[in-house]
């Protein structure tokens, strides 16, 4: 029986936001942190944060569009801790545009960083999981956006979620027979620098203020509002404990019932 005592967790887009949140919530739990982003200065804050708080952890520049990046990533970290046990596939980006202004530039940029990157960290990883033998866990971060939902986003970026969210199924399949389950995250509206940027450019094109926007996004979710990151960083928390071990291929929604499915 292949024994999982997970110890060592690698998050991309770890330096701000939810990235942040997860690596933050993750080192509160006991993991060993890889605090990756292409940012290496705020990479450094968030790993900073943890070891103030007696946590573990290195941090990485890592460009996910880049597979040398990712190799070299999964290497430190497994240098570091002895294995990577959990990939909290994070990191990803957006632009807010109405479906007829996207580009192809828009389209390489958002595809390369949501779905080649979430694809690439996530073989990568696999790999050395499979090498390890004793399972794993890879949580991916999808979105709202990838149901349907693009009110804060664009069509594009909507169409890289809904890759994540096929890519977990498929994945999900292929890998659970090394014990790795793959899952993954659909957050709604969450305070992010991300949204705090959109608001401004709606209420700017708008001529409205911030708060007669945030009050548009947040008039069809039923708790009336959006998440903090580390709603987020609770649902990866959850799937990376043993209480998840038979959770597999699954799409969670963190949205306060925004979406039904």
């Amino acid at each position: 029986m292949i024994n999982r005592i997970f110890k060592n967790v690698c998050v991309t887009g770890a330096g701000s936001g939810i990235g942040r949140a997860i690596a933050i919530a993750m080192s509160n739990q006991g993991y060993n942190v890889t605090c990756a982003d292409i940012n290496l200065k705020q990479a450094n804050e968030t790993l900073e944060i943890i070891l103030n708080s007696d946590g573990s952890g290195i941090s990485i520049e890592t460009d996910v569009t880049k597979i040398n990046d990712i190799e070299n990533m999964i290497l430190k970290t497994v240098k570091q801790f002895g294995t990577i046990d959990i990939l909290v596939n994070n990191a990803g980006v957006t632009r807010t545009s109405n479906i007829m202004d996207l580009t192809e530039k828009d389209w390489d940029w958002i595809h390369n960083v949501n779905a080649k990157g979430t694809f690439f960290c996530l073989q990568i990883a696999a790999d050395q999981m499979i090498k390890q033998n004793k399972g794993g866990r890879i949580i991916n971060m999808a979105s709202v956006g990838g149901k349907g939902f693009v009110d804060v986003s664009n069509a594009i970026y909507a169409a890289s979620k809904g890759a994540v969210i096929s890519l977990t199924k498929t994945a999900a399949q292929e890998l659970a027979k090394y014990e790795i389950t793959v899952n993954s995250i659909c957050p709604g509206i969450t305070y992010t620098n991300i949204l705090s940027d959109i608001v401004k450019k709606r209420a700017s094109e708008q001529n409205k203020t911030e708060e007669e926007i945030m009050k548009h996004y947040v008039r069809d979710i039923p708790l009336k509002r959006p998440n903090n990151p580390e709603d987020i960083a609770s649902m990866v928390v959850f799937l990376s404990s043993e209480g998840a071990r038979n959770i597999s291929g699954q799409s969670y929604n963190v949205d306060g019932g925004l979406i039904p499915s």
